[in-house]
């Protein structure tokens, strides 16, 4: 597993799929900034309805569509129909995760914890996302809502620090200072 942090607000993003599983995932698309959404399914359930808006298409994506993709989420589906869908992804090389569907997976989602701009992840590579929950809840005790704040605190000090011409090590060093003055990691 190679653990990378990606931008997707210029990426195409689609999620196929209309139950539990698909909501969470176009939630967790929208709070990563996702610009270009696409909801693929049909007979949506309500919930995937009111989330989607006017993204959702309901039908299943043709080999143009997923073409158009970067990366794809599929989630409660059949498994004749999440096989097919993943087999044409990555026939034209889309990213394809199929939840708590290894072998369908070019890439795993880990547990998240989101503090702003700050994010924590757990991830077990797939083999036990109960165990990924687990750390999940521990890092949201440890790490409260106003590590948000904090982030932002100390990005504006480092970009005042920057201004002043101070080089990276020294960033580092300062920041180290105010976490340690703050007790903030005590």
């Amino acid at each position: 597993m190679l653990p990378i942090v990606v931008d997707v607000s210029e990426l195409t993003v689609a999620i196929i799929g209309s139950g539990p599983q698909a909501v969470r995932r176009l939630e967790m698309v929208d709070a990563a900034g996702a610009e270009f959404v696409r909801v693929y399914a049909e007979d949506a359930a309500e919930a995937m309805r009111a989330l989607a808006g006017d993204r959702l298409i309901e039908s299943w994506p043709n080999q143009d569509e997923l073409d158009a993709c970067h990366i794809v989420y599929i989630a409660d589906l059949d498994d004749a129909l999440q096989e097919r869908l993943t087999a044409e992804a990555r026939a034209v090389k889309t990213l394809v995760n199929v939840e708590d569907v290894k072998p369908l997976c070019d890439f795993h989602v880990p547990a998240i914890v989101r503090r702003g701009d700050m994010l924590l992840t757990a991830s077990t590579g797939g083999k036990s996302p109960g165990l990924a929950r687990r750390l999940k809840a521990k890092l949201e005790e440890q790490y409260p809502e106003s590590w948000a704040a904090r982030l932002d605190e100390l990005s504006a000090l480092r970009e005042g620090w920057r201004d002043e011409g101070a080089e990276f090590k020294s960033l580092i060093d300062r920041s180290n200072q105010v976490i340690d003055e703050k007790g903030w990691l005590a």
